[in-house]
């Protein structure tokens, strides 16, 4: 999913298709250099709780995890260089970012962090390779994904809270509770649905993109209503569903932008 947000955004920014989808590659692989990383790192605790992951399930050795490790992340720097230095130090930071989950935060009470940080690094990504610039709307785009990525997080926690429990790890979910965490979720998502659809009709963008912007709300709604009890797969289901409605957010929210500028 993260390579095609690159992807979208980098051909709303212009670029040709295959630039686009260089992008979007460096993207995916990035992200498979983290997520080797993370398997890697559970892989003793996996042994004991999730036999069938693959590490202790014996589909992969620790030397071939380490190897996709390295091999994503160079690959990831190297498929970032065409399009200037800056987009290889936003491609080291977001893997700086992930390995910092990994490494440190993950099983945390700021595992929420890297996920604030880290999710802005996507339209910046894709729009800083595309064109070598950031343009001035960004300085609204990126504070707002990082209350949205920041509530995903939670939103992530409060899916995980009793799996978390069990295996004895901490998250902010557990520090906040189940209430406290949907609370704030539904303030941070409140702030960004204000500040998106304000600053679309202040713009005067296209109606087509305030629509869109809606309706992805309107799904973003739909995540915090299923989220509100946590039962049986009604949590994981519901931080799903908040995480397609603000993709198609900022997907409208960027394309009407930009249109309007």
């Amino acid at each position: 999913m993260d390579g095609a947000v690159v992807g979208a955004v980098a051909l709303t920014a212009g670029a040709d298709p295959i630039t686009a989808a260089r992008l979007a590659l460096s993207m995916v692989v990035l992200q498979a250099s983290i997520g080797a990383l993370n398997d890697l790192v559970d892989a003793p605790r996996d042994a004991g709780h999730k036999p069938s992951k693959p590490i202790p399930a014996g589909v992969v050795t620790p030397a071939a995890t380490t190897a996709v490790v390295l091999l994503g992340g160079g690959l990831g720097v190297l498929l970032a260089m065409p399009s200037g230095s800056s987009l290889v130090i936003v491609a080291l930071a977001g893997l700086s970012i992930g390995y910092g989950y990994d490494l440190r935060f993950k099983g945390t009470a700021w595992s929420w962090l890297p996920f604030a940080v880290g999710i802005p690094l996507l339209p910046v990504y894709g729009w800083l390779g595309a064109t070598g610039v950031l343009p001035p709307f960004f300085a609204i785009l990126v504070p707002m994904t990082v209350l949205a990525g920041s509530a995903l997080a939670i939103a992530n926690a409060s899916a995980d809270m009793e799996r978390d429990r069990a295996a004895g790890t901490d998250s902010v979910a557990i520090r906040l509770g189940r209430d406290r965490s949907w609370a704030l979720n539904v303030s941070l998502l409140g702030i960004v649905m204000v500040v998106a659809v304000g600053s679309l009709i202040i713009a005067e963008t296209p109606e087509a993109a305030l629509v869109g912007a809606l309706a992805g709300f309107a799904l973003v709604a739909l995540g915090l209503a299923l989220g509100r009890r946590g039962s049986d797969r009604r949590p994981d289901i519901a931080w799903e569903i908040q995480a397609v409605g603000l993709g198609v957010v900022a997907a409208a929210w960027i394309a009407g932008v930009a249109v309007a500028a």
